[in-house]
């Protein structure tokens, strides 16, 4: 199931193969910082790519030598960006229900962040926000929010505690360090550091890998997972157990037992 690349605004592109979603923040000529038009653009993406059944995985990257340095300040400016005149100052008027983070947070479908290059600033909770980030050995992570007298705006805070303990994330929050690939690795920001010629190549297999097995099943694991986070044990157990239910009736999961039976490769519908 293929499709043809969908330019759903200059600034973001779309496309869809075997089962695939990949997005493409589309400006490198400013380093894919963030525009209104941009922030739009690309929330529809994902919301359009959670709601597409024929998508079993997305990748998120960025054209260019940048992921996304951050908001686009000349748009600030000129008051086509995420901020209120020249002062820089942030629009009360934003609904962050709409907003990348937070559709990131709320998806169902596994979402690969490809940092192919410098991230800064909403780029960087963006990248937070996605389930698996893999890092070009060239590109750096900045948190330097409070170099700039501002802090993460978009679920920063929220993340980066649980990612890396408090203890890390508050040092790296507190001095606004900008951090290597290396470094990333090391704190497990990231899950692999590769070639920046061999990102894409690895992302698609790994999305490949993810969207091989059974759609509904990941999809549920990712929710688990997210439930996870704010709720005891013993609480956890039973929504797991009834998410189980209903998910052992399904097509997928008869498939899944015969093909073990039968010792094939499976084939998985999403349904």
């Amino acid at each position: 199931m293929n499709r043809p690349e969908r330019i759903v605004s200059d600034e973001v592109l779309y496309n869809v193969k075997d089962h695939i979603a990949t997005i493409t923040l589309n400006a490198p000529q400013r380093m894919n910082t963030i525009s209104g038009e941009m922030l739009g653009a690309l929330t529809q993406c994902l919301v359009d790519a959670d709601a597409d059944r024929e998508v079993r995985c997305v990748i998120l990257t960025g054209a260019g030598r940048a992921f996304c340095a951050g908001l686009d300040l000349v748009a600030q400016t000129q008051g086509k960006g995420l901020a209120i005149g020249g002062a820089g100052a942030v629009s009360t008027d934003i609904d962050l229900r709409n907003t990348p983070p937070t559709v990131l947070h709320a998806m169902n479908k596994p979402v690969i962040c490809a940092i192919n290059g410098g991230v800064a600033g909403y780029g960087a909770d963006t990248a937070l926000g996605c389930d698996i980030r893999l890092m070009a050995k060239s590109a750096k992570f900045a948190l330097s929010f409070v170099k700039r007298g501002i802090l993460p705006e978009s679920g920063g805070t929220w993340l980066l505690p649980r990612m890396l303990g408090w203890s890390k994330a508050a040092e790296i929050f507190f001095t606004g360090r900008t951090l290597t690939a290396e470094q990333c690795l090391e704190y497990e920001l990231v899950s692999e550091v590769v070639p920046d010629a061999e990102l894409m190549p690895r992302a698609l297999a790994l999305a490949s890998e993810i969207a091989a097995n059974a759609p509904l099943a990941v999809q549920a694991a990712k929710r688990m997972m997210r439930m996870g986070l704010n709720e005891p044990f013993a609480e956890h157990v039973h929504h797991v157990y009834l998410q189980l239910l209903p998910m052992m009736r399904t097509e997928d999961a008869k498939e899944g037992m015969l093909a073990f039976v039968e010792k094939r490769t499976p084939v998985f519908k999403g349904r």
